[in-house]
């Protein structure tokens, strides 16, 4: 059962929706959360993607770096999120790049084996305490109304405004680092989901760079304990536990923005409510033809790919024991010539033929997400995260196409390890590979992601039109609260708390 009216009806029950629902009902606001899906999180959920196998996978967003602790605090969730002491490996040949958050000599001797010399881990340092700087001077305002551009940039200071917000970043990085190894691995943090030219002047990469370096004014990427399901559920019991109504297997048709009118389907038929309010947690291109309109769509740019391994695959390096190169970002074939030979091989319309990719054992960090049998086992689960693959590569042909990037991806990771990962792939009962594979236009068919875009949409820059929340739209009673919002991309729940406030305020 459902009232006809509500002070807010928010459209999608992703992890944005349920932070506004829980800030607006803490709030007294009547609210109602509409989720097309039968369950809720969006993308932050935790599944047993293989039957059988008692893994839980973080099966689309896999870490959390731009949730604030304001958000976990003011809504009590009960949330860990255990820092990575192991920040990244790179494989270099027979060596590699460890990066320790625990042993700066050991990181430093890393350096010198793969750099022949100590300059670039100075370079490194300097940048890094420049990104720092810059998280713990933007990440507090990423809660409150926007700064225009020049308080932004008296905010971050000259320095960092050229190096990040006007320059592009590949230029930056080349001038600062002269390892490809080490260029890579920096700019790897700028693609993320993000098809694009480091070098380019659209600055696309820049923003990319940003949002995963700011994240809680440290930058980390935590996992969080239990999988990404953990963060979702905690938002639904705070939403509902405040008195927001959360309805699932609930369509949203349509919006009429002059009377806040929404029309959705269920399995009981079409309804409508209104709200005073309409916060729409789903990608501008979607808001668009809820409202009536054709919405341009995006372009997403990623193949994921989740396994659990029956044990960690061997390295090359014999100096680096696995468990520490798979604890933190494991990159693969990410040197700057890499990326940018991939890049240029995909907007040719082609999978490039030694895809760059990056992969995370959340498992070693929260040994909670697999069943005792298989810790006992040694067991691991394995996230993949592949940059350079456009939508626009998997549409004429989705499942060869698909294929296709899977055995090129495969070899890709075989070509940095002592042994094929196929040799380390758990089997589940019925004697299949516990491998699966996501591409951009899966997203797009399985999470209603147009174009499988990740942020919704490209990133903006976390500044704008002083006094508004970067989250009003064309329609007074219409307001975006998902990733598509300035200031949104990520598990961040930014959007949904600017939303909620702009509504309070």
């Amino acid at each position: 059962m459902f009232r006809s009216r509500y002070d807010a009806v928010i459209v999608g029950g992703g992890h944005n929706g349920l932070v506004a629902a829980a800030y607006l009902a803490r709030a007294g606001r009547r609210v109602l959360v509409l989720e097309r899906l039968d369950h809720v999180g969006g993308l932050a959920v935790s599944a047993r993607a293989f039957p059988g196998v008692d893994a839980r996978l973080s099966r689309y967003s896999y870490l959390v770096s731009l949730l604030p602790s304001k958000i976990v605090s003011d809504l009590g969730l009960r949330l860990e999120l255990r820092r990575r002491r192991y920040a990244s490996y790179t494989p270099a040949g027979d060596t590699g790049l460890l990066v320790d958050h625990g042993d700066e000599a050991r990181t430093a001797a890393s350096f010198a084996r793969v750099t022949g010399g100590e300059a670039d881990l100075a370079a490194w340092r300097r940048f890094y305490a420049l990104t720092g700087h810059v998280a713990g001077r933007v990440a507090p305002t990423l809660l409150h109304p926007l700064m225009d551009r020049r308080a932004m940039r008296d905010l971050v200071g000259e320095e960092a405004w050229r190096e990040l917000f006007e320059r592009p970043i590949g230029e930056v990085v080349d001038e600062r680092f002269a390892d490809d190894t080490v260029r890579g691995v920096v700019l790897t943090d700028a693609l993320i989901g993000t098809f694009a030219d480091p070098g380019d002047d659209g600055l696309l990469a820049n923003r990319c760079l940003l949002y995963h370096v700011i994240g809680d004014g440290t930058g980390d990427w935590n996992v969080p304990v239990g999988g990404m399901g953990a963060v979702s559920g905690g938002l639904a019991d705070a939403a509902r536990s405040a008195g927001a109504e959360i309805l699932t297997g609930a369509e949203a048709l349509a919006v009429d923005p002059s009377s806040g009118e929404v029309t959705f389907r269920d399995a009981g038929g079409e309804h409508a409510v209104r709200g005073a309010r309409v916060l729409a947690n789903v990608p501008p291109a979607v808001l668009t033809r809820l409202l009536g309109g054709d919405g341009f769509a995006p372009e997403g740019s990623q193949l994921k790919i989740n396994m659990v391994l029956s044990r960690l695959p061997r390295l090359r390096d014999a100096e680096v024991d696995p468990v520490a190169a798979f604890s933190g970002t494991f990159h693969i074939n990410e040197g700057r010539e890499q990326l940018a030979r991939a890049y240029a091989e995909a907007s040719a319309g082609r999978i490039p033929a030694l895809p760059p990719a990056e992969v995370y054992c959340h498992s070693l960090t929260d040994p909670s997400i697999l069943g005792a049998d298989l810790r006992a086992a040694g067991a691991q689960t394995m996230t993949l995260f592949g940059l350079h693959m456009p939508a626009r590569l998997f549409r004429e042909d989705p499942a060869g196409a698909r294929e296709a990037a899977l055995r090129a991806t495969l070899a890709s990771v075989d070509s940095v390890l002592a042994e094929p990962i196929g040799d380390c792939l758990l089997r589940a009962p019925d004697g299949s590979p516990c491998l699966e594979v996501k591409t951009p236009v899966d997203l797009e068919d399985e999470a209603g992601l147009p174009g499988g875009h990740i942020f919704h949409r490209d990133l903006s820059w976390p500044y704008g039109e002083p006094g508004k929340w970067g989250v009003e739209t064309a329609f007074e009673r219409v307001l975006l609260c998902g990733a598509g919002a300035r200031r949104g991309g990520g598990v961040s729940g930014i959007p949904g708390h600017n939303a909620a406030m702009a509504v309070l305020s």
